[in-house]
């Protein structure tokens, strides 16, 4: 998957149309997004996690510790472009999409345990995130080079991460604890209106850039699919192997192959001033698995053999 040197300087040079309003707007949707999602969170909903811990053990460890380390050693076999690498290690060290609660739902997965495991994937994904990037990028060799010439400032990656997913669920819990009527009504309103919101920016995003992806997507479509799929299959089988049930292993499987992309494209942006390779690969993973997840979500809630 090696690519020539005049291809490799052309991928380095690509800039996505996404200028600081656009990623305004992206920080906002997403940041709503959690808010949303944070109002029908409760305390109770961690108390059952915790009064169930193998649960949280198998989410934590397919999520935040297997699908890095499995991504980096596909990495190694594949060797893909080195900014494409990165933007897997990327993608791979993002947090479970908020999206998952709704497709966990479709497939007639557990449902609670899709939106506690996202809260709690929120919270650890403040320091896990930039952990794991900085881990098993240095770890190999081209994309070490490449997070050499940026300044990958922990404490404003900790700031940003804190901002756009910490807050709105600290602020979207304490309403749910203090004011549960409230932040039903809210939430009714709130959830599908930003889900829509968000899916429409990720759309105007695409058209914004349709020369780029017609131009270069072959380079990233792969790489996208078979990186999506493989997360929908390990964290499905980890839960197999842990024994968990059906249900739980569909949540896990979701929870693993949803990763947000749009937070990853944020970070991209403003950490890695929007490098074409990784910018390309994280903008089609954030229309991918959107489409993936359908699909999954609607052939598990239809097959009860599943």
């Amino acid at each position: 998957m090696l690519l020539k040197t005049d291809q490799i300087i052309n991928i380095d040079d690509i800039k996505i149309n996404f200028d600081s309003d656009g990623l305004w707007v992206l920080n906002i949707a997403i940041a709503i997004i959690m808010f949303g999602v944070a109002l029908a969170i409760s305390i109770d909903d961690f108390k059952r996690l915790f009064k169930n811990p193998k649960i949280v053990f198998v989410g934590i460890l397919s999520q935040f510790i297997l699908l890095p380390a499995a991504t980096f050693l596909a990495i190694i076999i594949i060797k893909p472009h080195p900014s494409f690498a990165l933007g897997m290690m990327m993608i791979a060290a993002c947090p479970g999409g908020n999206v998952s609660n709704f497709f966990s739902k479709m497939a007639g997965g557990n449902a609670a345990l899709s939106v506690s495991l996202t809260a709690f994937a929120t919270l650890i994904c403040i320091f896990m995130t930039p952990f794991n990037l900085q881990f098993w990028g240095s770890l190999y060799q081209p994309t070490d080079v490449i997070l050499k010439t940026v300044e990958l400032n922990w404490v404003d990656l900790l700031k940003l991460v804190s901002l756009i997913l910490g807050i709105p669920l600290i602020c979207g819990m304490l309403i749910k604890h203090y004011h549960s009527k409230m932040a039903g009504k809210i939430e009714k309103v709130l959830k599908p209106l930003s889900m829509t919101v968000f899916i429409i920016l990720i759309f105007v995003a695409f058209s914004q850039n349709l020369n780029v992806f017609v131009s270069y997507i072959h380079h990233v479509l792969f790489l996208v699919v078979f990186h999506n799929i493989f997360a929908y299959i390990l964290g499905f089988y980890t839960g197999k192997i842990f024994n968990l049930n059906k249900r739980d292993c569909k949540t896990i499987s979701i929870e693993t192959g949803i990763q947000n992309g749009g937070l990853g494209l944020l970070l991209i942006f403003g950490f890695f001033d929007g490098l074409g390779g990784m910018a390309l690969l994280a903008a089609f993973w954030g229309i991918w698995d959107v489409f993936s997840g359908m699909a999954l979500a609607t052939f598990w809630g239809r097959t009860k053999k599943l």
